[in-house]
């Protein structure tokens, strides 16, 4: 037998750090006094190259040296370690944008309210605003009540959904129960009154579910628009749905021409049922036909997302939308075409949201990719700019749904908004990131909401339009805060947390969707005793379960 002729293995270079290196700056002054390499040096290293040249095989370098995530050069590293941001020297403030500083000191960290200017008291000087103040004003309590947060966890369903949380959307009705969307295009019926009575329906959309809403005219249906490129009616009873519209009749004919469908919301006055795509059209379907009306028609720059849809409250034929274009625009639907925009909000980034205010319809709330909360205080001045902007920490990265600060729909003074926080806070050894409850006339942070059991982000948050409750959607868990009571008999009980699908986590074993996911896994302990969380000398006491 021949003997078989043995391979050579290309040479390994391994690349380190030295013991040295502190920063990149001391990086750039030890490469520029570095001496040069010896001739032997160099002939060692020609001589092993030209081998492996030679041999059809060229030398595998294996880098040991730190690499920059933000900026992708080594020497040092950036991103979060443990609760603590570590800003790339490369970049500006991760948290403001504006260089000088980093997110640990940077000053709208420390305090939200800095640099903004207080909402100006309105003088009525024109016609105009005349109205505004006899019409719209009256339905503004003059009293600014006391703000309510909830701040403690009432219940929670862990794992309720297979993917991440997309959407929450309350009932009209019925005060105890919760829909929620995710990723993979289910849609979850959750009573969490009674805790354990939960429906999901798996078989409408096929993948994100972006928005929800309910039928005016009827509290049992709900409309869904999802990036399958469809509109879903849906009877929450029997589960049966159908569909409106569907932009993908064929099929999956590659990425160039599949249309998805994401800002969604309705007319209760025309009754139709808007909803925008992801290459800048708005469609009109007709909910009383079930059929599309009219023409698309382009309201944001061709090609980019419409995200965002939101009707005035007490003139539904002002429409607002957002986009990936960087602006928000104002709408006539009356005369509704192409370049007809009453007004366009510039942003420097992606807006994810834009609101109208629950009561006048008179104020907007928008939220941008830049980490500013911009607010306009009245429809009816001179849009061009905003009239504060709050910075807030909301730059998220692809795997998560995007934040959207809220208003709260009690707040009769409309000054409450809810956004949840990217960046993650100390909590005595623990990262954990906030619900912010923020006054958007001062800027100022009226509660950073906290359990020191969620450690994952929470971009979705909901607030209910009758009742002191704030519904939560962190990775694929739901969580219901209410407001903090001393009774013993109101301490969290174990009996109202739900573990869904938590054999194959304790097996050690994970599925294809929980990695192509990417989101942060759930964890939450029970840990049986009163935690006091501290942050910055604030103490905020949370009750947990008793086993």
């Amino acid at each position: 037998m021949a003997p078989q002729k043995r391979t050579a293995f290309p040479k390994v270079l391994i690349e380190r750090d030295t013991d040295s290196e502190q920063s990149s700056s001391d990086d750039d002054e030890e490469e520029e006094e570095e001496d040069p390499p010896s001739e032997e040096e160099n002939e060692e290293k020609t001589e092993v190259f030209n081998d492996s040249i030679k041999k059809g095989k060229s030398p595998i370098t294996i880098s040991l040296k730190k690499v920059c995530k933000v900026c992708k050069r080594t020497g040092h590293e950036a991103g979060f370690k443990g609760a603590t941001y570590i800003d790339c020297p490369m970049k500006p403030c991760f948290l403001c944008k504006m260089p000088g500083h980093t997110t640990m000191t940077c000053p709208h960290r420390v305090a939200t309210e800095h640099g903004v200017i207080p909402a100006p008291h309105i003088n009525t000087q024109n016609p105009v605003e005349f109205i505004f103040e006899r019409q719209l004003r009256p339905r503004i309590t003059s009293i600014k009540p006391a703000y309510v947060i909830p701040d403690q966890v009432n219940c929670a369903v862990i794992r309720y959904h297979s993917r991440r949380v997309t959407c929450l959307e309350f009932h009209p009705t019925n005060n105890h129960i919760l829909l929620s969307g995710d990723k993979k295009g289910q849609l979850g019926v959750w009573d969490f009154a009674k805790v354990h009575e939960k429906t999901v329906y798996g078989n409408i959309h096929s993948c994100i579910l972006n928005n929800m809403r309910f039928s005016p005219a009827n509290d049992g249906t709900i409309y869904a628009a999802s990036s399958d490129g469809t509109i879903s009616c849906t009877d929450l009873e029997t589960g049966i749905s159908s569909s409106l519209m569907n932009l993908n009749p064929n099929g999956w004919q590659g990425p160039g021409s599949w249309r998805m469908l994401y800002g969604m919301d309705i007319n209760s006055e025309k009754g139709v049922v808007l909803v925008a795509d992801n290459v800048g059209f708005l469609y009109l379907v007709d909910s009383r036909s079930n059929s599309q009306t009219g023409k698309a028609i382009m309201i944001h720059k061709k090609g980019s997302k419409v995200v965002g849809l939101h009707c005035n409250p007490l003139q539904p034929d002002l429409l607002l939308s957002c986009g990936n274009d960087h602006f928000a625009r104002l709408w006539d639907m009356r005369r509704l075409e192409a370049g007809s925009a009453l007004a366009s909000l510039k942003h420097r980034r992606v807006v994810n949201s834009a609101y109208f205010s629950p009561f006048s319809g008179t104020k907007i709330l928008t939220t941008s990719q830049d980490n500013r909360l911009r607010i306009w205080d009245s429809i009816f001045r001179d849009l061009d700019s905003p009239s504060r902007e709050i910075v807030h920490s909301h730059d998220f990265n692809r795997h998560l749904t995007p934040f959207r600060a809220e208003w709260d729909p009690k707040d009769p003074s409309e000054s409450l908004a809810v956004i949840g926080r990217y960046i993650s806070e100390n909590y005595n050894g623990t990262a954990l990131h906030p619900i912010d409850f923020i006054d958007i006339n001062t800027g100022q942070l009226v509660a950073e909401v906290v359990d020191p059991n969620i450690t994952t982000i929470s971009p979705v948050n909901k607030l209910h339009p009758r009742d002191d409750v704030l519904a939560t959607g962190s990775s694929r868990s739901l969580f219901i805060w209410r407001p903090k009571k001393f009774d013993v008999a109101e301490r969290l009980d174990t009996r109202k947390i739900i573990v869904v699908g938590g054999d194959a986590k304790k097996r050690g074993k994970r599925s294809k969707d929980d990695y192509d996911d990417d989101s942060d896994d759930d964890r939450f302990s029970l840990k049986g005793k009163n935690v006091k969380v501290t942050k910055s000398g604030k103490q905020t006491t949370h009750r947990k379960a008793k086993r």
